[in-house]
């Protein structure tokens, strides 16, 4: 896979409480080699003004661990449409592939409040880059429906971008944070904690995020509605939405796939817990 490189320096606070980057902090990295590719051609003028994200595909390979030197983030341009263009991306340290990612992206007219076409200039510049892209396998359609954990978040000010919504990374750390408290237990422990009680790791394979409207700053909580779609023997499948509880509009919809694995990362059979929350919080096929 050829295209732009991009050399990502590492910080110590991107560790998680397992030692290792974040999987959150993965889609920041593709982030910052999206930024840099823009910055590097005549079509610059659209970072900050003009771009939107879609949707994202992330599927983690392996742990990326700390180190001093950058990871490398090879991005490739895929199929160009009239308004939208899309990105291929590969993460790579030490010589291994770590992480793979697809992103959608359009361009949009911020004050008018929708998508706009390319100029035949800009248009041109994705297109002298464009690749073909093999379709990735779907994980499928669901919805959460009625039976749902349910849980809430408030932005912080530093969640924002240059347009003033919530940055399209920081929606990871949202659901990620709905995650670790479905307990089907009804007590106060968080899946983490039961997790590392049982010497259980949980390890992100897949993550797809859709980005449906803009999630503001404000004193009032958004909310997450996550339910369980596919249990396998290793592996279970959590579909998600963010919503605003002011008029029940879903924002993002995310599909995401945890293994679950030992102390040495190997999977192992789901706990009893996680079975138990697939019985109280199921999704719905759509």
């Amino acid at each position: 896979m050829s295209g732009f490189v991009s050399r990502v320096p590492l910080r110590w606070v991107d560790l998680d409480a397992q030692g290792h980057v974040n999987n959150a902090v993965v889609a920041d990295y593709l982030q910052e080699a999206r930024v840099e590719w823009l910055l590097s051609g005549p079509n610059a003028h659209l970072l900050g003004t003009s771009t939107m994200v879609v949707s994202h595909q992330v599927e983690y390979l392996g742990p990326v661990m700390f180190g001093l030197d950058p990871v490398e983030v090879v991005l490739t341009v895929g199929p160009v449409g009239a308004a939208q263009f899309s990105l291929a991306y590969s993460v790579r340290q030490d010589g291994r592939e770590l992480a793979r990612a697809r992103s959608l992206m359009c361009l949009y007219d911020y004050e008018a409040g929708r998508p706009r076409r390319m100029t035949g200039p800009e248009r041109l510049w994705f297109l002298d880059q464009s690749t073909a892209l093999a379709p990735w396998p779907s994980l499928g359609r669901w919805t959460v429906g009625d039976r749902a954990h349910t849980s809430e978040f408030v932005v912080r000010w530093s969640d924002l971008d240059p347009y003033g919504h919530v940055n399209n990374v920081r929606v990871f750390d949202f659901v990620a944070e709905a995650r670790i408290r479905m307990n089907p237990d009804e007590d106060d422990t968080s899946r983490m904690q039961l997790a590392a009680e049982q010497g259980l790791l949980w390890m992100v394979a897949r993550q797809d995020v859709d980005y449906l409207g803009q999630i503001a700053h404000r004193g009032d909580p958004y909310r997450v509605r996550s339910a369980i779609a596919r249990v396998g023997r290793t592996s279970v499948t959590i579909v998600a939405q963010v919503e605003d509880p002011r008029d029940g509009a879903v924002l993002v919809r995310t599909r995401t796939v945890l293994v679950s694995g030992d102390a040495s990362g190997r999977p192992v059979p789901l706990p009893q817990n996680m079975l138990a929350a697939a019985e109280r919080w199921p999704a719905n096929p759509a």
